[in-house]
């Protein structure tokens, strides 16, 4: 027995003796292969550790929006603008920035970017520039344009990492007092600032012009006409190009939702751009309010209850959350069958389930609204009428709503008319355009390149310049630019050109990820065919259409860290069409007017084509004289076709607008072909 137990048993071990990739077991005289050692519980736990969120985003850096160089720069000049606009909002001043882009070697760029804010004391500014997550806008719920303390210090990280170079800071807090200059770069390891400067002390550097030229040296380029302010200066690798999803759109767009901002931008080529502000009034201070109940969730109840030094559970919610009052507190309590004076500490974790569920079933109201900061009717007005050529603009801001517990607003504005950005090119900015360009066909390079352009449009503008589709934009040749630069000139694009949609969130362009964004979803199954508009079934509709959408909110629900796209609760969406249905509404009575208008031009030459004969026949069957029942019959022609008598231009637009026909309801404007700017039924403008 105990042999055939040991001839049972041997096969087996030759096969575990085998090599595990299938092959035969080496012939004899060959050594077997050494079997691999595998990791122990305890290998494995020797190598774990931390990691830190700097050493996370230094590898995930897409995830913040620096995905690529060309969106790196914007990036880069997005973050440095918002943090400018919320520091001297805050601290109650007109804001004015200075944005500097300069080229320092091939592919590499140096960003600098000045306000005119308070400036920032000298120890937190280390902190602040050279730290993730690190800020005063997280933990608060009040409308502002920064929210995760993530955004500048990720671009110095940026900076870091692709050129080597550290980030520059130079903040002045009073006309009497220094610049504090600091050299940063983030210890990605630990997630700390490491100053490079003065000792790792940063530099006190006293005002003055000796002050000014110690600045210069160090390639910082500071605005003397502001007694205070802060201008950071990042060095990285990047593309500076124009057209859509560039710096010059974002600037532009930042001066339509920031009417009362002052930009200036200087470009790599040395250009000089000024927004000028619209509006010497500055948006009212939002608010700090407390968390909804409806907003909170089941863990981050538990951990408040955790926390609180609120000696009674009807304490902790009348002063943890907004809208509760010592009697709606009673109230939860009473549903979760829990006692007010219960110790929130020594709450279980079934008594905080069954606290969680009483909230979501009493009856709350709504959260306060003083927490947001809208643009307003007029001011949007204002602001897209300053930037965006057109013939007709309306505006609407709706009630604010409020999407997990969290307020919200939505406002809408709208151009009509101007024509396309593509039509406004200069031969030598086409010429720029071109170089910079990498889209691989003509068509590509028209519909990424100008707003509005859409693919109907793209092929009706290389039809008319008889390049073909083949002809790649970069190498075209100086004649056949001047040719491109024609047809942009003479196709009429109106007809094939898509809607232009601006998305904002809390004053701050959207450029990224248009489609994946809900206001871009929600203007796509809107039905504009009801408004004189041309639509195909769930795409932007056709015309020389620019629209604006802008959400504020204490939380912006961004679909991801680079805060390039809103993402679609059912709440804001619903707010989203409501609003392009009132600008909607109001477009369609523009256009069906001036529509009625040539209409009835077309009946009245009709008419007048056959009065003569109708004239004569009466008169011949009844005797009367044919010149004056010719003239009565012209007067009522008249009469049966007076809005005919508006007169249009060669665009077909109203040169003047009957004073009955004005009624639009307010936050409307009309400029006439003089170039006067018309408010039917905006008493706040009168």
């Amino acid at each position: 027995m105990a042999g055939s137990q040991d001839s049972r048993t041997a096969p087996r071990h030759e096969a575990n003796d085998s090599s595990t990739n299938g092959h035969a077991a080496p012939g004899n005289g060959a050594a077997a292969h050494p079997r691999r050692r595998r990791s122990t519980a305890e290998s494995m736990a020797a190598s774990q550790r931390d990691i830190s969120v700097s050493e996370f985003f230094a590898k995930n850096r897409h995830l913040l929006g620096f995905d690529n160089p060309r969106k790196a720069l914007l990036t880069t000049v997005k973050e440095a603008v918002d943090n400018a606009l919320d520091a001297c909002e805050e601290a109650g001043i007109l804001p004015e920035v200075w944005v500097h882009i300069e080229t320092t070697g091939p592919g590499r760029y140096k960003v600098g970017v000045q306000d005119n804010g308070p400036g920032i004391v000298k120890k937190q500014i280390p902190l602040i520039f050279g730290k993730l997550l690190y800020g005063s806008k997280f933990h608060r719920l009040r409308m502002s344009r920064g929210q995760q303390g993530i955004g500048i210090s990720a671009a110095g990280m940026y900076g870091v990492l692709t050129t080597g170079k550290p980030v520059k800071i130079a903040s002045k807090t009073s006309p009497r007092k220094p610049v504090h200059y600091f050299e940063i770069q983030i210890d990605t390891k630990k997630n700390k600032p490491e100053i490079l400067n003065g000792r790792g002390e940063g530099v006190d550097i006293e005002a003055g012009e000796k002050g000014k030229q110690q600045l210069e040296k160090w390639g910082i380029e500071w605005e003397d006409s502001v007694p205070h302010g802060t201008r950071v200066t990042i060095e990285l690798e990047a593309r500076y190009q124009r057209g859509r999803g560039s710096v010059d759109e974002y600037l532009e767009q930042t001066a339509i939702a920031n009417p009362h901002v002052q930009l200036h931008f200087i470009d790599p080529e040395n250009n000089q751009r000024t927004y000028t502000r619209s509006t010497e009034t500055l948006p009212p201070e939002p608010k700090e309010i407390k968390p909804h109940p409806y907003g909170v969730e089941l863990g981050m109840l538990a951990t408040m209850l955790k926390d609180t030094k609120a000696p009674t559970l009807s304490q902790f919610l009348s002063s943890s959350f907004s809208r509760v009052s010592p009697a709606v507190a009673k109230k939860i309590c009473d549903t979760a069958k829990l006692s007010t004076r219960s110790r929130p500490a020594r709450i279980g974790r079934h008594e905080v389930d069954c606290l969680y569920k009483a909230i979501q079933e009493t009856r709350i109201s709504a959260p306060s609204t003083d927490c947001l900061a809208p643009i307003g009717e007029a001011a949007l007005l204002e602001g897209i009428h300053h930037v965006v050529p057109g013939e007709f603009y309306a505006a609407h801001t709706r009630p604010p709503a409020v999407y997990r517990g969290n307020p919200f607003q939505i406002e809408v504005s709208l151009a009509y008319g101007g024509g396309s950005t593509a039509t406004r090119v200069t031969l030598e900015q086409l010429k720029e355009l071109l170089s910079e360009s990498d889209a691989r066909s003509l068509k590509q390079f028209l519909v990424t390149t100008f707003s509005g352009v859409g693919p109907d449009g793209a092929e009706r503008i290389v039809k008319g310049s008889k390049l073909g589709t083949r002809k790649i934009p970069h190498k075209l040749k100086p004649k056949e630019i001047e040719i491109l630069h024609q047809a942009l000139q003479n196709v009429n694009l109106d007809e094939g050109s898509s809607m232009n949609v601006m998305r904002f969130a809390n004053r701050v362009p959207l450029q990224f990820q248009q489609g994946a964004c809900a206001i871009t979803q929600t203007v796509q199954s809107t039905n504009w065919r009801s408004y004189g508009l041309s639509q195909s079934r769930g795409s932007l509709p056709s015309g020389p259409v620019s629209i604006m959408v802008h959400m504020a909110s204490v939380w912006v629900p961004f679909t991801s860290e680079s805060k390039e796209a809103v993402a679609g609760y059912p709440e804001i969406q619903k707010e989203i069409r409501l609003g392009l249905q009132a600008v909607g509404r109001k477009l369609g009575m523009y256009l069906r007017r001036r529509a009625h208008v040539k209409q009835e031009g077309e009946r009245r030459n009709l008419f007048l084509r056959y009065l003569k004969e109708v004239a004569g026949a009466v008169s011949k069957l009844n005797n009367d004289d044919r010149d004056s029942l010719y003239e009565k019959l012209i007067a009522v022609a008249h009469k049966k076709t007076a809005a005919a008598d508006l007169a249009l231009d060669e665009r077909g637009r109203p040169i003047r607008q009957p004073a009955a026909e004005e009624d639009y309801g307010g936050s409307v404007l009309i400029v006439e072909p003089n170039g006067q700017v018309a408010s039917p039924g905006n008493d706040e403008n009168d």
